[in-house]
């Protein structure tokens, strides 16, 4: 399974790696507008991410912008709901306004409120389907 690790912030970066290098391969973007080229990227090579962790708060292209480029770009190749990238939003503010933006408006998976926790991390991967029970 291919992942995507969206953070600015370089040691939330590589303990989402850390918690995450068992389950699949796992590839970084420091910012929003990497996180599109590598999404890009990923559906032209014909293997789109299966997860992406998704930092709400990053300079340049905040995490909510990116989120609503990707669900409008997976919905302009025809990617059908089932098929979509789980999207786990993070967040070191736990506001509920982000959480609204998240779910209703931007379409995500699901959301996690930092410091990440591996066993509420896994626990949410079995919820959306990326990994069995």
């Amino acid at each position: 399974m291919r992942i995507l690790i969206v953070e600015d912030d370089f040691t939330s970066r590589r303990l989402m790696q850390k918690l995450l290098e068992s389950v699949g391969e796992c590839e970084l973007a420091v910012n929003g507008r990497e996180a599109l080229d590598a999404f890009e990227a990923a559906h032209r090579d014909g293997r789109p991410y299966r997860l992406i962790c998704l930092d709400i708060m990053m300079p340049e292209m905040d995490g909510q912008d990116v989120l609503k480029v990707m669900r409008r770009r997976e919905a302009e190749l025809g990617v059908a709901p089932r098929n979509e990238a789980r999207i786990i939003m993070t967040t070191a503010l736990d506001q509920p306004r982000d959480v609204v933006e998240a779910f209703y408006r931007g379409g995500c998976t699901d959301y996690l409120v930092k410091p990440i926790d591996k066993k509420i991390l896994l626990g949410k991967l079995r919820e959306c389907k990326v990994l069995s029970a």
